[in-house]
């Protein structure tokens, strides 16, 4: 059994529900603890988990979030910044699943959130057991 950490950026709450349900049904599912951590916005999620992997308190790390395209750059921004936060912490070997959505519309991003449809949450918290088990393997 691992502990994970589920970090969220909660922007839009009906959507992280959904994320957040299918990547702990997934931990859950493969005994694994799990604690979940919210902060405002995916750019804040690379510094939550690198600050939590300090700690030594979790194995694993699940990002999670929702970044939906609007009119101005800032989506390209914060889209591209945290994944390469999130990237960069994997490189240094942290086991880390990136769920957070890039979408065009909020049709999207429901698709991809939904335990019963794409369901990306789990898939997010999948990526990171098998990062943790490379970790083992490899250790």
């Amino acid at each position: 059994m691992a502990r994970f950490l589920i970090v969220e950026a909660r922007f839009y709450d009906h959507l992280n529900d959904m994320l957040v349900a299918g990547a702990s049904a997934a931990l859950e599912a493969a005994g694994h603890e799990v604690e979940v951590v919210t902060v405002p916005g995916a750019l804040e999620v690379p510094g939550t988990i690198a600050m939590a992997a300090e700690s030594d308190r979790y194995d694993g790390f699940v990002a999670l979030g929702v970044v939906i395209r609007g009119e101005t750059y800032h989506f390209e921004i914060v889209a591209g910044e945290s994944a390469r936060g999130i990237m960069a912490l994997t490189m240094d070997g942290i086991a880390i699943g990136n769920g957070i959505l890039t979408t065009e519309n909020e049709a999207q991003a429901i698709y991809r959130a939904d335990p019963k449809q794409a369901n990306k949450g789990a898939g997010a918290a999948e990526a990171a057991m098998a990062l943790l088990a490379m970790q083992e393997k490899f250790a």
